[in-house]
């Protein structure tokens, strides 16, 4: 019995980089998973088959593509297309099908906020990216934590910045002295945004700010600010999560901070598939100039879980193969996985937090390699050295409950939109 898993890929265009990563690692899946011999149907051995078409990077495009996935039936299992951008675009069309819809590389929260029936996410929701930059700030040994996030106007950009800013108005981290001073929606233009944005910077004392929008936005802020003279003293970005980001910042990216969805150095001893550094590994022998990023990782996974959800339902039925997702617990290299029974939203899966070292990531959350205790800074800032004891990390023994609030006057600066 053959089973087609059927998607589109940006093989080309803007999302390219990515695209290319994923559809090594999903015909890297293909192969493992016939190889074995293992997956059975009701009985019957099965085999999974491939057909893969490349979208472009291109909306429209990626449309067309799944409305003839879905119409022709030519594929008995819809996974989604890379990128938020497009996932937007694909997920009605397989849902209005009545097709399941695999959700490996959108990470929009609006996707589970329509009541699709048959989506399944297997990446942590935009909107919790940066929940564990928000917890790192309340470690710091700063008495006062004044935060700025600049997110672009995408949906994506929108999730992620609500979510950083939900998790700094939690309870636990305003005690410890998280305010948010400044917040900038809109595009960033490295020629025009620095001279409204920076003033409020400087006016509000910003100490930590926070990047959310696509690649290219967070370089471009992460630039600005490292190279400008504010002596902001604790930077983040989505994009620091990406394997490329160092070499397009250079010496500009250490000690810059991230969330990351997986990384190869991860120690898991995974119920489903490889191990990350196994996974790596077998990459880079099927041809990967570079150790994989998250898409990569991220698809394989999905192959992983949808093969046992198939197991498990013993028939080829959308409505089974959902239902046999909502019942699965278990752990792939990419993490843990559960979802929501009802909205499809992933559960299980917990972001990681990386930190740019000369050149490498490594890991700081969930806990770090570097017993150290300390971040480290990015190259170029003027930093005085008071500062370096300010930025040591605290343990949580040392914070106490009783830490009083400041009672600063200054109050959030919400800089006006910028198209």
């Amino acid at each position: 019995m053959k089973i087609t898993i059927g998607l589109s890929l940006s093989l080309t265009g803007e999302y390219a980089p990515m695209g290319r990563q994923a559809e090594r690692a999903i015909q890297l899946f293909i192969a493992d998973a016939n190889a074995t011999s293992a997956l059975r149907v009701g009985g019957d051995r099965c085999e999974f088959a491939l057909e893969c078409h490349d979208d472009a990077s291109d909306p429209v495009r990626c449309a067309e593509i799944y409305r003839s996935l879905c119409a022709d039936r030519r594929a008995d299992i819809i996974f989604g297309p890379y990128s938020n951008r497009l996932a937007r675009i694909a997920a009605p069309i397989v849902e209005q099908s009545g097709r399941l819809f695999v959700n490996h590389g959108g990470a929009g929260d609006e996707l589970y906020e329509h009541g699709y029936k048959l989506i399944v996410g297997v990446l942590t929701p935009a909107s919790d990216y940066l929940r564990g930059f928000v917890r790192l700030l309340t470690q710091l040994k700063l008495w006062r934590k004044r935060v700025a996030i600049v997110a672009s106007k995408s949906a994506f950009g929108r999730a992620v910045a609500s979510g950083f800013e939900r998790a700094a108005d939690e309870r636990s981290a305003r005690r410890r002295g998280v305010r948010v001073r400044v917040k900038w929606n809109g595009a960033f233009d490295p020629e025009s945004t620095p001279a409204r944005l920076f003033p409020a910077l400087r006016r509000n004392r910003v100490d930590a700010l926070a990047s959310a929008g696509s690649y290219q936005h967070d370089v471009a802020v992460m630039r600005a600010v490292a190279k400008s003279t504010l002596n902001i003293l604790v930077l983040g970005c989505v994009a620091a999560g990406v394997a490329r980001f160092a070499s397009d910042l250079g010496e500009l990216a250490d000690g810059l901070v991230g969330p990351s969805q997986w990384e190869d150095s991860f120690e898991i001893e995974p119920a489903l598939g490889p191990t990350p550094a196994e996974f790596a590994r077998r990459m880079r022998a099927a041809g990967a100039v570079d150790s994989p990023d998250y898409p990569a990782a991220q698809i394989y996974a999905a192959g992983l879980l949808t093969a046992a959800a198939l197991a498990s339902a013993g028939r080829l039925d959308d409505a089974m193969l959902r239902a046999a997702f909502s019942d699965l617990r278990t752990t792939t290299m990419f993490g843990d996985f559960s979802i929501d029974r009802v909205t499809g939203r992933q559960l299980g899966h917990q972001m990681l937090l990386v930190q740019w070292h000369r050149g490498r990531k490594v890991i700081i959350v969930p806990e770090s390699h570097d017993d150290s205790g300390s971040l480290d800074f990015p190259a170029g800032w003027r930093l005085l050295l008071a500062g370096f004891e300010a930025l040591r990390l605290t343990r949580p023994a040392d914070l106490d409950d009783s830490e009083s609030e400041s009672d600063d006057p200054d109050v959030d600066e919400d800089e006006p939109d910028h198209d």
